[in-house]
This record gives structure tokens, C-alpha cells and sequence, in this order.
């Protein structure tokens, strides 16, 4: 892959290398990101605010490289957050009109580690409202677009962080996902996205999703995916549930190959989640790619329970809790689609939603005893590409297994890694992703599939300026 010239191209690894070699600096770099911000953000949409310290901070990381003391792993490398984060001195809107415009005073724990380790943090990107769904909209903010077309969508709900890291407005990208909400904008945008072991990164205040939720990274390539998690995977005493504090660099033993390990080739997860014809081809690709590199690569099922009828429960119930929690008088605000899933999912005796979660803890138990025999599972990573970006929500419940998020959900009910990496643009030049997942705290295992994968594929991915889509959007 060609080192780009345009320091808005450029991975945060080949940032910090040239900041060590004062061959370019923090302020230059962050300078050519909002260039770019400025010229393609009016269509593409995806900040939620600014952040007007951003310069200043810049210039201190400067100072800091000058003397040749930076304080951490990320310093002076531009990045965004999603407004379902905290982030001190900025109000958390979660893409919602009903939401308090008041700003945080803390910083989330993910943002506490970014800003630890001196990443710039350039503003908040756009997410759907409270998270909730697949189609980048959101009353508050509008439209968010993918950068590879602007007719298709970017995916969510990290919505702005995807076409944040595709449209390169910075390399590094905090998104969630409760259900697949970095994975799918991640595929959708020709990113890797990093879903890690649920309490890898710690979480405050939890949300309406926190049983299944994690925040993690979105990024253009594996390694600045985990030189992200490794300033964010910190324990923080905020988050009861987050893992004891382990601090490492996730790059170590990312180049080690997959040659020797058994990967499975998973196409049921309790159901057959649909897949068309071209996400087939990604498929096999990526199973060719990392049989190549010695890989046992054969088909498996892991004998799932029917995870579209629990994951409905898990989700139906929190969007319930947030449509009963929104003042009647802020009701009609919400997204129509809120209430339609509250409706016919809010009526849920205790009884079923507690049988909802054992069930979800058997399919944490199926998956323990495939990974005795699996070190890696693969799979498709969305049904299709970006679909349409105006297109109108409808049926909801049922579009969420079938058209948004049917390959993802499934590892949120059994909370391990799982990483969607770009394997290869359709006939209509958009990304198509794959997913690779390890067993539960395997995170390393994860991050060495998708780097072979990445490796293999080696392809224009991920800068969508090449594609002469943004530029003929603009004339």
C-alpha cells in the first residue's frame, strides 16, 4: 500500500512516525484534516459539534514532540468521539431532540484513555437516535452520508464515525455497538471495526443497551485499531463490569499469521441470516485469504439458539425504556420508529425478558464449547452493502434480523471480539466487509485474523477520494 502524501489520508501510525521524525507536525496534521472537513463534511454530515480547542491542543502536542517528550501513545493524532459519549464541556444530544443540551463535566472512560495517551479529539460525530437502529438518520442531525456514494447510507448507529474514517477526518474513530452499531458502518465504509470482549473498554454512564454494549474502534487499518484500544482498554472504577487493568500495546503479536489455527466458516447463528450474492463472494474470499496463510479454514455451525427471537427481547426492551422515559409532551420528537418498537415490544413480562436472558447466556456457553474447537470464526459482516440513505424505516422488528443487522447481533448476546475488516468494493464501487470473531477475552486472536485478512486483501480501501465519487458530488 503507498504511503500517502495528505496527512488526511494518513493512518495514525504514519502520523506518529513522522511527528518522531519532525518530519510533519500536530498542527499540520490536524490543519489538513479540517481542510478536508470543511471542503467534504457539508453533504457528508457527520459531526455532531466541533470542537474549537482542537488547535490549541494541537499546538501543545507540538511543543511536546519539539522537546521530545510526548506524553503518550496517540499524542498529537486527530480523532472524534460519538455523541453517545461523554465528553467534558459538550452537552451528549444522542442524535435526540429530547435530549438536555447541558454539557457533560466528565469525560467518558474511552475518552478518558484518548486524551490520556494525547489524542486531539477534533469533535463529536452523528449517531442514530439513542443508538437504536442501522440507517444513518436521526431527527436531531439529519441525514449522515457515506462518503463512497452519497445516495447510500453510512451505516449505525456509529453513523458519523464511519463516514468520519472514510471520508479521512482523522484516522481514529470512537464508536458502540449493542448490536452491531460499529461493525455494520464499519463494512459499510471500508473500515475495520473493532467490537472488542465486552468490559475491555469500560463504560459510564451505562446505557439503555449496556448489557450488550461496548464501545471500541473505528479505524482505516488493523494496526491503528489497536494502538486505539490500547489507550482505551483501562480499567476505570466508574464501570463496575470492566476487566481488571491490563495495559498493553494490541499491536504486539498482531503479525504472528493465522497459520496452524481452525477457523470456522459460520453461515447459522440459531437462523439463517440472508446474504446476497456479492457478500457471498467477500466471504469466500476472505476463507481462500486465510487458507493461504496456512489457516484450517472449514464450515461449522455452533448450534445456536434463535438469536433473532432473543436479541429482539434485549433490544425491544431498551427501546421501550427509552420511549417511557421520554416526557409524553417530548414524544412525538422521537423517531416514529421508537414507537413502533415500543409498542410491540414494550408489553414483556419479566418472565420473558429474564428467559430471554438465559437464553443469551446459552448462546454464550455454545460458543465456549465451539471455541474448544475453533480458534476463529468467520462470517458475513451485513446482509448487503450501504442501501439507501433516504430510504424510510419501516417495520422495523423485522428489518433488524433481516436487513441490518442479522451477521452482528449475535456476538453482542455472547459479548466476544468481533472485528468487521474491508475485503474488496462491489460492481457499484462500494465496500464490502467480513467479520472475524475469537472466543470471549481473545481479543489478540481477533486482531491477528483481521490483520491477515487486511494483509492479503490489499486493497484500495478506505479513501473514497480515489473513487471520484466526493469529487463529482462536489461539481
Amino acid at each position: 500500500m503507498n504511503t500517502p502524501t495528505d496527512p488526511a489520508q494518513m493512518t495514525a501510525e504514519q502520523l506518529l512516525a513522522l511527528y518522531a521524525a519532525r518530519a510533519l507536525s500536530p498542527v499540520e496534521a490536524l490543519k489538513a484534516v479540517m481542510e478536508r472537513v470543511a471542503r467534504y463534511n457539508p453533504w457528508v454530515n457527520a459531526f455532531a459539534a466541533m470542537n474549537p480547542q482542537a488547535l490549541r491542543q494541537a499546538g501543545e502536542s507540538e511543543a511536546r514532540w519539539a522537546a521530545g517528550r510526548p506524553i503518550g501513545l496517540l499524542d498529537g493524532v486527530p480523532c472524534t468521539v460519538k455523541d453517545l459519549l461523554n465528553m467534558a464541556g459538550f452537552p451528549t444530544r444522542r442524535g435526540s431532540l429530547t435530549t438536555d443540551a447541558t454539557p457533560a463535566t466528565e469525560n467518558a472512560p474511552a475518552v478518558v484513555g484518548l486524551l490520556a495517551e494525547g489524542a486531539v479529539i477534533i469533535g463529536k460525530t452523528t449517531t442514530t437516535e439513542f443508538g437504536w437502529k442501522t440507517p444513518s438518520d436521526c431527527p436531531l442531525h439529519g441525514v449522515t452520508r457515506n462518503p463512497w456514494n452519497p445516495q447510500r447510507s453510512a451505516g449505525g448507529s456509529s453513523s458519523g464515525a464511519g463516514a468520519a474514517g472514510a471520508a479521512c477526518f482523522g484516522p481514529l474513530h470512537i464508536g458502540t455497538d449493542a448490536g452491531g452499531s460499529i461493525r455494520i458502518p464499519a463494512a459499510y465504509c471500508g473500515l475495520v471495526g473493532v467490537k472488542p470482549s465486552y468490559g475491555r473498554i469500560p463504560q459510564w454512564p451505562h446505557g439503555a443497551f449496556s448489557g450488550v454494549a461496548c464501545a471500541g474502534p473505528m479505524t482505516r487499518s488493523v494496526g491503528d485499531a489497536a494502538l486505539m484500544m490500547s489507550a482505551m482498554a483501562r480499567h476505570d472504577l466508574r464501570d463496575p463490569v470492566s476487566l481488571p487493568d491490563d495495559p498493553r500495546d494490541w499491536r504486539l503479536g498482531m503479525d504472528q499469521g493465522v497459520a496452524g489455527l481452525r477457523v470456522a466458516v459460520v453461515r447459522r447463528l440459531g437462523f439463517e441470516p440472508p446474504l446476497d450474492e456479492e457478500g457471498e463472494a467477500a466471504l469466500q474470499v476472505a476463507a481462500k485469504l486465510l487458507s493461504e496463510q496456512g489457516a484450517i479454514v472449514e464450515e461449522a455451525d455452533p448450534e445456536l439458539p434463535d438469536t433473532r427471537a432473543i436479541f429482539s427481547r434485549v433490544w425491544g426492551v431498551a427501546i421501550a425504556r427509552i420511549w417511557n422515559s421520554t416526557a409524553q409532551d417530548k414524544r412525538g420528537q422521537l423517531d416514529s420508529g421508537i414507537e413502533e418498537v415500543a409498542r410491540r415490544m414494550g408489553d414483556m413480562s419479566a418472565a420473558d425478558f429474564l428467559g430471554a436472558d438465559m437464553l443469551r447466556v446459552e448462546c454464550g456457553h455454545a460458543m465456549a464449547r465451539f471455541h474448544q474447537r475453533y480458534d476463529l470464526i468467520l462470517t458475513a459482516a451485513t446482509p448487503t452493502a450501504a442501501f439507501d440513505a433516504d430510504a424510510p424505516t419501516i417495520k422495523p422488528v423485522e428489518a433488524l434480523w433481516r436487513d441490518w443487522a442479522p451477521w452482528t447481533f449475535a456476538f453482542n448476546l455472547t459479548r466476544q471480539p468481533a472485528i468487521a475488516v474491508p475485503i474488496g468494493l462491489d460492481e457499484a464501487g462500494m465496500p464490502r466487509g467480513v467479520q472475524v470473531a475469537a472466543a470471549l477475552y481473545r481479543d489478540d486472536l481477533a486482531f491477528r485474523a483481521a490483520r491477515a485478512l487486511e494483509r492479503a486483501a490489499s486493497l484500495p480501501l478506505a479513501n473514497p477520494a480515489e473513487t471520484g465519487q466526493m469529487r463529482a458530488k462536489l461539481n
